[in-house]
C-alpha cells in the first residue's frame, strides 16, 4: 500500500465552492480500481490549505488506474478551478515499528 499526500491550497474565498466541488467528485476518485481509501482534511491555521490523503494498492494503480485516465480528468475539471497553485503530490510507504 502506498499513501498519496496532495497539499491543496485554494484561492481565498472559494473554500466552500471547493469543498462542495470534492464531494461531487469523490466518487471518480474512490471509485478508481486500486483506490483503498480517500480523505479530505482542511487547515485550522490555514484555512485555504487542504489535504487529500488517498490510499493506493501501488504508485503505479495511481499513475495507470486514476491520472492516465478520463477519471482524472472529470476530478480535475470539477477541482482545478479553485487552486492557488497547482497541488504538491508525493507518494509515502509506511514505516514498520521495530521491535
Amino acid at each position: 500500500m502506498v499513501l498519496e499526500v496532495a497539499l491543496i491550497d485554494i484561492t481565498p474565498g472559494s473554500e466552500d465552492a471547493f469543498a462542495a466541488a470534492y464531494q461531487i467528485g469523490h466518487p471518480i476518485l474512490a471509485g478508481t480500481p486500486g483506490c483503498r481509501s480517500v480523505r479530505m482534511t482542511r487547515g485550522v491555521e490555514s484555512p485555504s490549505r487542504f489535504v487529500l490523503l488517498v490510499e493506493w494498492d501501488s504508485v503505479e494503480a495511481h499513475l495507470e488506474n486514476f491520472r492516465n485516465s478520463e477519471r482524472f480528468t472529470q476530478w480535475r475539471g470539477l477541482i482545478g478551478e479553485f487552486f492557488a497553485q497547482p497541488p504538491l503530490v508525493e507518494h509515502y510507504l509506511d514505516v514498520p515499528p521495530q521491535g
